[in-house]
């Protein structure tokens, strides 16, 4: 497995001790040192007109505290690091990402808005790292969709047939043949198919649902076979569902160990890095922790 460091960012709450715990499972099981950064805020070096009489004390750290007290008498080790580091969290997280195989961040802080489904430095280290970064959501999060078919762990990713994109399938692959689990492949398709017949008209097409259906799970079959000969003792069960992909997503995640997206790559009228809706409604709503995954960097 790759020597880079599972990173875990912890912040003194309840959430970074969720990410911590996930973040060790994800260390071991990749046999990957664990490193654990806490990012201290200081608004007031920011500010121009406000006067410190000094910098900020870096010999202790509460947050690092509390995280090397939470990781003692676990039944597995791993050797682990404590970063601490004094900057902007939703600047400097995202920038650990280059030298890291994961970045795990909880789903909220201790600041912000306690409404907030997600908060900012989350949502920026899953649109900017370069590497995987997986948001740990807090418990009891309900989603509609209906009790898996079977139990035991299961590894949801999401499937564009019409795009696929190799770094998503590759980690979701990688990641239920670590944990010993089943993947579950979503492919959704748009379900009633419609039509322009006259300015500001819709009429449905002539298309059998039946046939739809069936070529998606064809498409797919065809695209993840690849994947099945790399990883031959990961059972693939390919669910083809009609509807919006986030949607059925966020339903498919309900008792999941994990969910995996994609994010957008960088296109010529749009450079900046975007996560897209699919990605961005699947972290604010799933019941299970999410993987965001960077794209594949093109082909010389």
């Amino acid at each position: 497995m790759s020597t880079l460091p599972v990173i875990a960012a912890v912040d003194g709450s309840d959430d970074g001790l969720r990410a911590l715990d996930w973040a060790l499972e994800a260390a071991h099981r990749r046999e990957a040192p664990l490193r654990v950064v806490h990012v201290r805020q200081y608004a007031a070096w920011a500010q121009t007109d406000v006067l410190v009489a000094g910098p900020p004390d870096t010999a202790e750290d509460p947050a690092l505290d509390q995280a090397r007290a939470h990781l003692q008498g676990r039944a597995f080790a791993v050797p682990t690091e404590y970063v601490g580091m004094e900057g902007v969290p939703g600047a400097l997280l995202p920038e650990l990402g280059a030298d890291a195989q994961l970045l795990v961040l909880g789903s909220r802080g201790r600041g912000g808005f306690a409404g907030l489904l997600l908060g900012s430095n989350g949502m920026a280290a899953a649109r900017d790292a370069e590497c995987p970064v997986v948001v740990v959501p807090r418990p009891g999060r309900e989603v509609h969709g209906e009790a898996p078919d079977e139990p035991g762990p299961r590894v949801v990713v999401g499937l564009h047939v019409d795009s696929p994109d190799d770094a998503t399938l590759s980690f979701a692959f990688t990641e239920a043949e670590l944990r010993g689990a089943r993947l579950q492949v979503v492919a959704a398709y748009p379900w009633p198919v419609q039509t322009w017949a006259a300015a500001g008209q819709m009429m449905p097409l002539v298309i059998d649902e039946v046939s739809v259906e069936s070529e998606t799970r064809v498409l797919a079959d065809g695209l993840l076979a690849p994947y099945r000969g790399r990883h031959p003792d990961v059972r693939v069960d390919t669910h083809a569902l009609p509807g919006d992909a986030a949607g059925n997503l966020v339903a498919s995640s309900k008792d999941a160990d994990l969910v995996v997206v994609g994010r957008h790559r960088r296109r010529l009228l749009a450079p900046a890095r975007m996560m897209g809706s699919v990605t961005h409604a699947v972290l604010l709503h799933a019941a299970a922790p999410v993987a965001v995954v960077p794209p594949a960097p093109p082909q010389e």
